[in-house]
């Protein structure tokens, strides 16, 4: 994110606030200082990170800590305070600017790209697969569905339909012949078979 011109511009915005607030200070109030000062503050924290400077700070303290004879460096599996430690990384690479990052994405999203929607979408369909081999190992057998419901095997979907109708008028926990495990059995015999 460092080298953004958002970044920058914003922080230019905070700066112009700043002085604004400043004269406001000199001339009406000294409370307006106080506000400058913050404002003065954020703007300087915001520059220096679109700078880069702060990242290149922070990047050469982990480099300093990931030096041997550093608190970083390990023996054995130990580092040298006595606790247990990655230790310095070899094939870690210093990162690039913001720009150069953005372009290797792009061109990596051009390789992949489709590959990665359609990756995602077999992934969705196998789980949706397992989903319902788990509910069919779960629920009745097929056999035990169309006895449940009081068909035979070669029922039609509307006969299914029609079918589970009936008998969820009859065994509804909210009718007069209700029956809460009856009305599971039903509805798990209806799953099955129009899964």
């Amino acid at each position: 994110m460092y080298g953004s011109r958002l970044v920058t511009a914003l922080a230019v915005v905070f700066a112009a606030t700043a002085a604004l607030f400043g004269i406001f200070g000199f001339v009406y109030n000294l409370g307006f200082l106080l506000v400058a000062a913050l404002f003065g503050a954020v703007a300087y924290f915001m520059w220096y990170h679109a700078s880069g400077r702060f990242a290149q700070r922070l990047y050469r303290g982990v480099e300093a800590q990931a030096e041997p004879g550093r608190g970083g460096a390990t023996r054995g599996g130990r580092n040298e305070r006595g606790g247990f430690g990655a230790g310095p990384r070899e094939d870690w690479e210093p990162p690039r600017d913001e720009d150069a990052r953005r372009r290797a994405r792009a061109t990596q999203g051009q390789r992949v790209g489709g590959g990665r929607r359609r990756a995602r979408a077999d992934r969705g369909g196998q789980r949706r697969q397992r989903a319902a081999a788990a509910a069919q190992r779960s629920g009745p057998t097929a056999a035990e569905a169309y006895e449940t419901l009081g068909l035979d095997p070669s029922a039609d979907e509307d006969a299914i339909k029609a079918a589970y109708r009936e008998k969820v008028k009859e065994v509804h926990p909210d009718s007069s012949t209700g029956d809460e495990e009856a009305f599971k059995k039903v509805n798990s015999a209806y799953e099955r078979l129009t899964d």
